[in-house]
């Protein structure tokens, strides 16, 4: 059974034990959500969007080598999501993860100097975009190799239940994943010994530079999940409070009941697949990118709070201009660090 329309129910699907549930229009959710954890929402997605932008300005001064994959767009899931999780459980990533590690908590400024290379970077300069790691916040990476990450979240998540800890895994990952095998054989497990994890495939359409519909003969994605007998659903991925609610109900019932759950999360990215990937890239049209920027996260959530009053231009402004500061001192800690000393080459590479 699937859950239906991603902009018309909340609940996963009825297996296991969850039941669907209408969501109310955004506006009326907005209006009964805490004032200071909307703020909060609203902020983080903004941090995120000028924090990508600036990355985007520094890579192309040369400033940030190697790879770099941009979050913009897609801020409403790592917000919406991570805001759902406690303190001390685990979150893994794939490559795109700027936004899940400042969604997070992690130091805009420890980001910055990990995306430039700097000693000062949360992974000592050495890991770069696609391996942002800090075990104090609980952010497991940070993974480069497409669903390799998947059968790591499944070992938190039995070693969290194994030590009857209450801890949650959240895992994050590209709709580009569902056909890569460590994907099954994670879900199985997963399914199989009651595993206390919430799999969150961001699908933003693409795979690199192919169209799902190109890639996957099961469409919606989540509806892969049948086949082990987990509980699945699709959610708005350009709503960070309906990503929060799905989310939320997924982690209260693997903390309760030690039970995974998939979401398929329907989103987008504006930029290309990575900064070596052209604006809009040739695989897609400017009118379709134009079209979903009309359900911008940012837009729609400030459009909610405006039309019900809880925002006004002149506030968002100055919440924009206080992120913008916050990004311009990330930058400049960043270029002002010092590069990894190369006597710490071999360092952190096995454990004594």
């Amino acid at each position: 059974m699937k859950s239906g329309s991603a902009t018309e129910h909340r609940g996963v699907t009825e297996a296991n034990g969850f039941e669907s549930d209408r969501l109310a229009p955004l506006e009326e959710r907005a209006r009964g959500a805490d004032p200071s954890l909307v703020k909060d929402l609203l902020e983080k997605m903004l941090l995120i969007r000028r924090f990508e932008e600036k990355a985007a300005e520094l890579y192309a001064l040369g400033k940030i080598g190697g790879f770099c994959h941009l979050y913009i767009g897609q801020e409403a899931v790592a917000v919406g999501a991570i805001s759902a999780l406690g303190p001390d459980d685990y979150i893994f990533c794939s490559y795109r993860e700027h936004g899940h590690a400042l969604a997070r908590g992690m130091d805009a400024g420890a980001v910055m100097a990990e995306l430039a290379g700097k000693a000062t970077g949360c992974s000592k300069g050495k890991g770069g975009s696609m391996h942002l790691f800090d075990t104090r916040i609980g952010f497991l990476g940070g993974h480069a190799i497409v669903g390799g990450h998947l059968p790591l979240a499944a070992g938190t998540a039995f070693a969290a239940k194994y030590q009857n800890q209450p801890r949650v895994t959240a895992c994050f990952f590209g709709d580009a994943a569902v056909n890569i095998g460590a994907f099954h054989e994670s879900f199985n497990l997963a399914q199989l010994w009651n595993l206390p994890v919430v799999y969150v495939c961001e699908n933003n359409e693409f795979g690199m530079g192919t169209p799902i519909e190109k890639a996957s003969s099961i469409d919606p994605l989540h509806e892969r999940a049948c086949g082990y007998g987990m509980a699945h659903t699709a959610v708005d991925g350009m709503d960070v409070l309906a990503v929060r609610e799905v989310v939320g109900e997924a982690v209260e019932r693997a903390r309760r009941h030690n039970l995974p759950t998939f979401i398929e999360a329907r989103t987008y990215r504006y930029m290309g697949h990575s900064m070596s990937d052209p604006a809009h890239g040739t695989y897609r049209t400017r009118a379709e990118l134009d079209e979903h920027r009309r359900h911008d996260p940012i837009k729609r959530l400030t459009s909610a709070l405006e039309s019900i009053g809880a925002l006004t231009p002149e506030a968002f402004e100055e919440s924009d201009a206080q992120v913008r500061q916050v990004v311009e001192q990330a930058a400049a800690f960043a270029e002002e660090s010092p590069d990894p000393a190369s006597d710490d080459l071999h360092s952190d590479v096995y454990r004594d």
